[in-house]
C-alpha cells in the first residue's frame, strides 16, 4: 500500500495484489502434455505461495494436481484439437479451467465402485467446491475450484 501524505509518496511495504494471479498455457495432446500441465501448475502453485502468500498446504497441492491431470486427460481424450489450460487463483481459492475443442459437455456417471474406469469426475466433484460445464465459442470449457486454507 503506498500512502499520500502533503503530496509525498510513501511506501508502507504491504504492497496487496488486488487481481488473482492468472496463468494459462496451451497444450497440443501429444504425449507429455499432462506432465506439462501437472508441471505448469506445480509452477503455479509456487507463484500463488510467493505473491499472495496463499497457504497451499500438500493435502490442498495434492488435490489441485489431481484436478489438472483429470480435467486435462478428459480434454485430451474426449476433443479434436488442441487444448487450454487457465489456472487463477488468490489466497483463498484456485480454479483450474480446461478449454478444448468438443462442445459436448462431459458426463458425472453415478457412484459405481465396480465401473472401470469413468471416474475422473466423480474424483473432480470429490475434491472440488464448484464444478462447472459449458459451452463456449471454442467448444466448452470444464471449470473446477478449489478452497484454499481450513
Amino acid at each position: 500500500m503506498i500512502e499520500h501524505l502533503d503530496g509525498a509518496v510513501i511506501p508502507t511495504g504491504f504492497d496487496v495484489p488486488v487481481e488473482p494471479l492468472r496463468r494459462a498455457a496451451h497444450y497440443t495432446g501429444e504425449p507429455g502434455c499432462i506432465a506439462e500441465a501437472r508441471e505448469f501448475a506445480a509452477h503455479f502453485v509456487d507463484q500463488l505461495r510467493t505473491e499472495w502468500c496463499a497457504a497451499v498446504d500438500e493435502r490442498v497441492n495434492g488435490e489441485l494436481m489431481l484436478v489438472v491431470s483429470e480435467l486435462v486427460t478428459n480434454a485430451e481424450r474426449h476433443s479434436n484439437g488442441p487444448y487450454i489450460l487457465e489456472l487463477e487463483g488468490t489466497d483463498s481459492v484456485v480454479s483450474v479451467a480446461v478449454y478444448d475443442s468438443s462442445d459436448a459437455l462431459p458426463l458425472r456417471f453415478p457412484k459405481d465402485p465396480t465401473r472401470i474406469g469413468r471416474h475422473g469426475l466423480e474424483i473432480v466433484h470429490a475434491v472440488a467446491a464448484e464444478v462447472t460445464a459449458e459451452r463456449v465459442p471454442v467448444g466448452k470449457r470444464v471449470r473446477a475450484r478449489l478452497k484454499l486454507g481450513g
